[in-house]
């Protein structure tokens, strides 16, 4: 006991020094690359814990050997209990196994052990990730679902692309995604994933949960979109397991009259109809199938999920054959005469071109330790007043709150997708480098430019689809920056991804995939000033991997002699 509790400063002083940049943070579940210092956390919670197994074992062995030692004494004792304490040496023995030994005895069964683990665990608590962390993971994986197109048995058995941590969901996994949708309102979510827990628990699967709950779940998520039959099969499936189940049973009637209402009421309709004339057979009731509608008639949220499964449009030969790679010195520039950079173009229209092998591993590892300490929550401009505002995203296309069945609890949906940190170049001479860099290339100036943004995306991170310029319906887009619009993007992609993660640009088509050490280039503006619209772009949702990016924004003033103004609205696209 005294040796624990001479530990507790070491644990303090190591918690204190391993939490020191968790304790500014929260919203883990928006950035990767801070929900890695969980694991360590994590890590650090199951040494602690070990140690507490240990000195239990240690006390109960103890325990052991004293009951093992009078088991045997007592069993010899009394088959002669005179003739044993005739002998004075037991007598004694027994006066003091009684007053002392098994006081002793006491003391130690009583002894706590916990101090250590339990005093990590408090300290370590209050950085733990909240229900919003958990929320969000959970909202991520239905996003994911909707966007690739993935069936929950796929998730739940960890059959993803490129996955290198296969890992299965248990039926308590899929039950707390499955209350999640529904208490977005969101009863489609719902049904996938109660249907999924009942799959597994009718496997066999051994779990906590029992059937009776996760029907009750599903029977109303399916009867809530319309499918009374379905939801009535379930319901009797449930009233088997539990006959007594009072809402089941009120459900049960419920149904049953509403089918039956639905069936007086096709006849009725039937009859209508036949006594007008004018029933009409099933083949004109038949719609003809629809035309495939073009990508540009087709709505921009189904192009963006389009675009981030790759099923974008594909170029003709003729528009492909204007695409080139190049050693690129930019004019014959000092820094690059002797050792052009690699750049090959991406798109022709917006002009997007991809600069190969421009910052090294050295330098990505260097701005990610500069940007891990200070990642925030990403900020988006205010179209309206120009100033930065927290972004936020919600799963379901409803806001909503209700109440959870079971506890009651109104509950409704913000979701944050990534955090970033801004670099300057006077805080690291490397940042400086990468500025000139962009400059030396680009034939821009980086003195009006924002500051580097470093981004990391959280579980199934993504980015909706936006303009990086401000409208002309935002006349105060970037005013407290006071260098004009933003002429251009650089982007560094800092990762590589294992699946997913675009840059896609729904209105032309284009997808953009990350890879390690490269950057792409665009302008936002015409020459003219203009707003090029076809830039408009979305990243999209990480599926596997951690994605990290970082970019540069480049503002108009101080481009005057370096991009001159075009003679028409569209004048130099590709300038």
């Amino acid at each position: 006991m005294l040796s624990l509790r001479m530990e507790l400063p070491y644990w303090y002083l190591l918690l204190l020094s391993c939490l020191q940049t968790l304790s500014a943070h929260n919203d883990f579940f928006t950035s990767i690359g801070q929900m890695t210092d969980l694991l360590y956390t994590e890590k650090d919670l199951v040494t602690s814990l070990k140690d507490y197994i240990r000195a239990e074992e240690n006390k109960l062995e103890q325990v052991k050997r004293w009951a093992d030692k009078l088991d045997s004494l007592t069993a010899t004792a009394t088959q002669d209990p005179e003739g044993f304490l005739g002998h004075p040496v037991n007598a004694f023995k027994l006066m003091k196994r009684l007053n002392t030994e098994w006081g002793d005895l006491e003391s130690l069964v009583l002894s706590d052990t916990t101090d250590g683990f339990i005093s990590n665990l408090t300290i370590q608590r209050q950085y733990f990730p909240t229900d919003e962390d958990q929320t969000g993971a959970a909202k991520a994986l239905l996003r994911l679902q909707d966007t690739y197109r993935l069936d929950a048995n796929t998730i739940s058995t960890g059959n993803l692309p490129g996955v290198k941590h296969k890992s299965h969901m248990t039926v308590e996994d899929c039950y707390e995604l499955g209350k999640i949708a529904y208490s977005e309102v969101d009863y489609y979510h719902t049904e996938l994933w109660m249907a999924q827990a009942l799959k597994q628990l009718d496997e066999g699967e051994k779990s906590t949960l029992d059937k009776v709950t996760v029907l009750d779940y599903l029977s109303y998520a399916i009867y809530q979109q319309g499918e009374i039959e379905r939801a009535l099969e379930y319901t009797k499936r449930l009233l088997e397991l539990d006959p007594e189940h009072q809402r089941a049973n009120g459900n049960l009637k419920y149904f049953e009259f509403q089918l039956e209402k639905q069936k007086k009421a096709a006849e009725g309709e039937a009859q209508k109809q036949k006594e007008r004339g004018k029933r009409e057979t099933d083949e004109k009731k038949k719609t003809k199938p629809k035309k495939k509608a073009g990508f540009s008639l087709i709505p921009e949220r189904k192009k963006y999920e389009m675009l981030c499964r790759g099923e974008g449009i594909r170029m003709t030969p003729r528009r492909e054959s204007r695409l080139f790679c190049r050693y690129y010195d930019n004019n014959r520039n000092p820094m690059y005469v002797l050792a052009p950079v690699k750049q090959q173009d991406e798109w022709d229209s917006p002009y997007i071109v991809r600069y190969l092998d421009i910052i090294s591993d050295k330098e990505i590892e260097r701005i990610k330790q500069l940007a891990k300490p200070r990642l925030r929550r990403a900020t988006i401009s205010n179209p309206i007043t120009g100033v930065l505002e927290t972004a936020s995203y919600r799963i379901s296309k409803r806001r909503a709150t209700v109440h959870d069945p079971q506890t009651g609890k109104l509950t409704t949906a913000q979701y944050r997708v990534s955090k970033s940190a801004w670099l300057t170049g006077y805080e690291d001479p490397m940042i400086e480098r990468i500025n000139q860099r962009i400059e030396d290339l680009t034939g821009l100036e980086m003195d009006t430019a924002e500051e580097l943004q470093v981004a990391n995306y959280g579980v199934g991170g993504q980015y909706e689809p936006h303009f990086d310029f401000g409208r002309k319906d935002e006349p105060d887009a970037f005013k407290e920056l006071g260098t004009g619009n933003r002429i251009a993007t650089w982007l560094f992609y800092m990762s590589d991804v294992s699946a997913g993660g675009a840059t896609v640009f729904p209105d032309v088509g284009a997808a953009v995939w990350p890879k390690k050490g490269t950057a792409v280039f665009w302008y936002n503006l015409f020459a003219s000033g203009e707003g090029d619209y076809s830039t408009r772009h979305a990243a999209c949702p990480v599926l596997v991997g951690n994605k990290w990016v970082s970019n540069k924004w480049i503002h108009e003033r101080g481009q005057e002699w370096r991009r001159p103004c075009g003679l028409t609205e569209t004048d130099g696209w590709k300038n």
